[in-house]
């Protein structure tokens, strides 16, 4: 006897695999929200949600604990969970205490003596660009995620990274797969090599104003609104 799988799981990708689901499942459902393919405000099944992605309520209802912990979704009791509605007002506050938090931090990564760790995030950000320009937004969204909190690491401020991680899971992307539907999201993608090359090159100004701009897009294209000057 075959069991049909319900409607929307194979849109949604492939089941999980029998290894660290708690952890699949909360990455699962971390991509979701921030691309937007949780309708926000809506009441989602933690039953449903554990049939879309093969497993057992379990994993699924513990992810949703993690992310709630995470401020990503909100726990309805006995009816299982909610993405908050997300305003301009609340991309603007996430824009702005990322950029005083990136943004300094890339300066004096720029700045320090020994920038050869940094040399090793240009594969990196190669493999966000390829990416980009394949329209694989799950693979660019982790690996953006890897960029930005693995640069972060070589300050040694686990404080520092763990805010800005939780900064990023709280916003919305939901215009990347627009831009990777008009083959405009290379464009983003490339803009890591750049903030790579300024800090290689010890230029703390040119970093500043790559990382600057580059974060506009949290609150601007990435997130489906227009941008200052689009």
């Amino acid at each position: 006897m075959t069991t049909s799988r319900p409607a929307g799981a194979q849109a949604r990708g492939a089941q999980l695999k029998s290894v660290s689901l708690r952890q699949q499942a909360r990455e699962a459902l971390r991509t979701r929200i921030v691309l937007g393919q949780i309708e926000p405000g809506q009441v989602e099944s933690v039953i449903n949600v554990a049939s879309e992605l093969g497993v057992s309520v379990t994993p699924v209802r513990e992810a949703v604990m993690d992310l709630a912990n995470l401020g990503m979704v909100e726990v309805i009791r006995n009816r299982g969970f909610r993405v908050p509605v997300l305003t301009d007002h609340d991309l603007e506050e996430i824009f702005r205490v990322r950029t005083m938090l990136e943004v300094p931090a890339m300066v004096e990564l720029a700045e320090l003596a020994d920038r050869a760790p940094v040399a090793r995030f240009r594969q990196l950000a190669e493999q966000i660009t390829d990416a980009a320009r394949e329209g694989g937004l799950v693979s660019f969204l982790d690996l953006d995620r890897q960029f930005h909190l693995g640069l972060l690491e070589l300050l040694g401020n686990r404080r520092l990274v763990a805010m800005v991680g939780q900064l990023r899971d709280q916003a919305r992307m939901e215009g990347l797969q627009k831009l990777a539907d008009q083959g405009e999201l290379t464009q983003s993608g490339e803009e890591h090599l750049a903030i790579v090359d300024a800090i290689t090159a010890g230029d703390g100004e040119l970093t500043a104003a790559l990382m600057r701009k580059h974060l506009t897009h949290s609150r601007g294209i990435w997130a489906g609104r227009a941008e200052d000057g689009a």
